[in-house]
């Protein structure tokens, strides 16, 4: 495969060929067999097409970038298949990625189901934390936990099986691709643009999610037009696998009612009607009472050259943290506001953001100098920062040996006792 080709996804059909396509997109951490419940049901009317995420079920790991980037890679998989326009249900990711096409790729798609998503997964800090869990312990502590995630507690104790299904399933995933899908969920953000979303939309929740609840799904219905959302009761995360039957039903439902038109009728790619089910769909938004606060439009792109304040703001936030770029700049006063308008400015919308450097060496570099300047003051952040750019603790331990011969063995040793006590609090993972 030659570098500019675009990875395919490893995928499976089931279903009558001359049906509609149905796809199910699925989970972080999970595999298509997340659906296999629902696919009985659902191939009664559709061509059913389910994927893995790069490196997860035995996938090839191609590591994807952002949720875009991995859009990009199902719609050429559907390309090579013959696919032009087909429904689509995604559940928490591949609630993401439906999003991405409706914004994106609104002439591909008919119908839209969004099962345990967001318009953001919670905060970019969580992802890119849990992606220094990952690369220092592996994936061990992330699949021992996936169940207090995914199932509610009653759930978990009556499905052993099921439960430590969930379990292998994470802990054979390859790590680098789970990283770079925790990466690419941490910079998701689609809260200023769900009002162009414009195909038939369910918004689907289990009652008892803890991850992304109905309070996630609220703010996808009051910002999606004629978004209808459904609460499936005694369901956590995964509800797909945890309520199979209230799910199935939803979706039949759903897909048989709302496929718009495509816009060349000659495809005959149309919706077989079902048999009505009964599921509790809520009413449309504007017959409700506002229950979500609706990101402001996205400001019109300036003329010119960019300011490099806005990029460098974001680089710092992705470098250090949101959580400590928010104390920095909420300490900030008239004395001192000035310089840290500079500092994002000018050190981080213009030197970090250079492409001469990738971040890990950047990190490598900032290391080296805060230690042979004394500045300890700064190394534990910027140490955090080296995790999250990617360093292992090892690499780090090698920079600070390095440093030790160039810079002096007092000052290293200052820097091994801050760094050990910021490795071990990065990476121990969470009970």
């Amino acid at each position: 495969m030659s570098e500019t080709t675009t990875p395919a996804l490893q995928y499976r059909f089931d279903g009558p060929e001359d049906a509609p396509v149905l796809i199910l997109g699925p989970s972080l951490g999970t595999t298509w067999h997340m659906w296999d419940r629902q696919v009985p049901e659902l191939t009664k009317q559709w061509r059913v097409f389910r994927f893995d995420l790069p490196g997860h079920g035995g996938a090839p790991a191609h590591p994807t970038g952002s949720v875009t980037d991995l859009t990009t890679r199902l719609l050429a998989t559907l390309d090579a298949v013959g696919v032009t326009r087909f429904g689509y249900a995604g559940c928490a990711f591949g609630g993401a990625v439906g999003v991405e096409l409706a914004l994106r790729h609104p002439d591909r798609l008919a119908s839209l189901a969004l099962i345990a998503a967001s318009p953001r997964f919670g905060t970019a800090d969580e992802f890119r934390q849990r992606g220094v869990i990952v690369r220092t312990n592996g994936l061990d502590p992330i699949a021992r936990t996936s169940p207090d995630r995914w199932f509610t507690s009653g759930f978990a104790a009556a499905q052993p099986a099921i439960t430590e299904w969930a379990v292998q399933m994470v802990r054979t995933t390859d790590p680098g691709c789970y990283i770079a899908a925790c990466e690419a969920l941490a910079s998701f953000d689609v809260r200023s643009e769900l009002s162009r979303v414009g195909v038939p939309t369910l918004v689907l929740v289990g009652s008892e999610d803890q991850v992304t609840g109905p309070a996630e799904a609220r703010t996808l219905v009051a910002g999606i037009p004629d978004a209808r959302l459904a609460v499936v009761p005694g369901a956590s995360h995964l509800v797909p696998v945890e309520q199979p039957a209230a799910v199935t039903d939803l979706l039949v439902r759903h897909f048989s009612t709302a496929w718009q038109p495509a816009y060349d009728h000659s495809t005959g790619q149309i919706a077989i009607p079902a048999a009505p089910v009964k599921p509790v769909l809520t009413p449309p938004p504007h017959q409700m009472s506002p229950i979500a606060e609706i990101a402001p439009a996205v400001a019109p792109p300036q003329q010119g050259r960019p300011d490099p304040y806005d990029v460098g703001l974001k680089v710092r936030r992705e470098v250090l943290g949101d959580a400590h770029v928010e104390e920095v700049l909420e300490q900030a006063d008239d004395f001192s506001g000035d310089f840290q308008e500079f500092l994002t400015r000018y050190a981080w919308g213009e030197i970090w953001d250079r492409p001469g450097l990738d971040r890990r060496s950047r990190s490598c570099v900032t290391l080296t100098a805060l230690v042979a300047g004394g500045h300890l003051d700064e190394l534990g952040s910027h140490l955090r920062a080296a995790l999250r750019n990617g360093l292992t603790p090892a690499e780090i331990k090698e920079v600070l040996l390095q440093v030790a011969v160039y810079c002096g063995v007092p000052a290293a040793n200052s820097a091994f006792k801050v760094a050990q006590q910021v490795i071990r609090e990065e990476t121990t993972p969470q009970d």
